[in-house]
């Protein structure tokens, strides 16, 4: 879907991303302000991050429909599609090589890029709405959304209305992205460098591999949605990460007790 500006095609998909780009920007900048970085990084870090994660993002949406590129090769670059899984990888590689590069902490920018991160997936999610994708099965709910039948997947040109996948996971993420900055602000004397993006992972972990479970035709690994064996990883490596980082500080401050008592 999009509309005509003067000369322009304004295309809605790319513009709700392009909206959630900036809604992450402004949202990491007052981050940085408040935990004392130099905001100004930002702009330089976006000229590693925002490449490497669109590549992340189109690598991911490649390989998840393979059957056809491999028959299409010229559509693997500059055609239609981007996944949400590689974009965030390809983006922390970024912060990564970025970091490194300038001597700053990742895992404190991380934390500091992290609620934007997930603000922009839930007004990026709407670019599916204006597409008509990411829809799920079938459904005489009053919510959910009527797909044009030129839209309606192989099997189910039957049916109009279908669950709105898309709302679901912009809904979730816009709550992940108020409970990071709440634990952001309320924790911030207690949290650790890397908490936020821990956070991150298991929100969103717990979200799409619930929601994957609504997806007809969905890539697949040993018959489970190769979202759901991603979004499971998250969610554990999260949670272990969690565990061990406070564990390890409550068994050190236990130490340092019994040595000042025997001291």
């Amino acid at each position: 879907m999009s509309f005509e500006l003067g000369p322009f095609t304004i295309h809605l998909y790319g513009l709700m991303l392009a909206l959630g780009a900036l809604a992450a920007v402004a949202v990491a900048y007052i981050e940085a302000k408040r935990r004392g970085e130099d905001p100004e990084q930002l702009f330089n870090m976006a000229l590693i991050v925002i490449p490497l994660g669109v590549v992340g993002a189109r690598a991911y949406h490649v390989i998840d429909r393979w059957d056809f590129y491999s028959a299409n090769p010229s559509q693997i670059i500059g055609g239609e599609g981007l996944g949400i899984f590689g974009a965030v990888a390809g983006g922390a590689l970024g912060v990564i090589i970025y970091t490194a590069w300038k001597g700053l902490s990742t895992l404190r920018w991380c934390d500091i890029l992290a609620p934007g991160l997930i603000l922009a997936q839930s007004i990026g999610r709407w670019g599916n709405y204006f597409n008509q994708e990411l829809y799920g099965y079938p459904t005489d709910l009053p919510w959910g959304i009527p797909i044009s039948p030129e839209n309606r997947l192989p099997g189910f040109e039957e049916f109009t209305h279908f669950h709105p996948m898309f709302f679901y996971e912009s809904s979730l993420n816009l709550l992940g992205f108020i409970a990071l900055i709440t634990a952001g602000l309320k924790f911030k004397d207690r949290l650790k460098d890397g908490d936020i993006m821990l956070m991150y992972f298991i929100w969103y972990g717990v979200v799409r591999f619930f929601l994957e479970g609504f997806k007809p035709e969905v890539w697949t690994l040993s018959g489970v949605p190769t979202a759901r064996w991603i979004a499971g990883a998250a969610v554990v490596i999260g949670v272990t990460l969690f565990w061990y980082r406070y564990r390890r500080t409550k068994i050190q401050n236990s130490n340092f007790g019994i040595r000042n008592k025997s001291e």
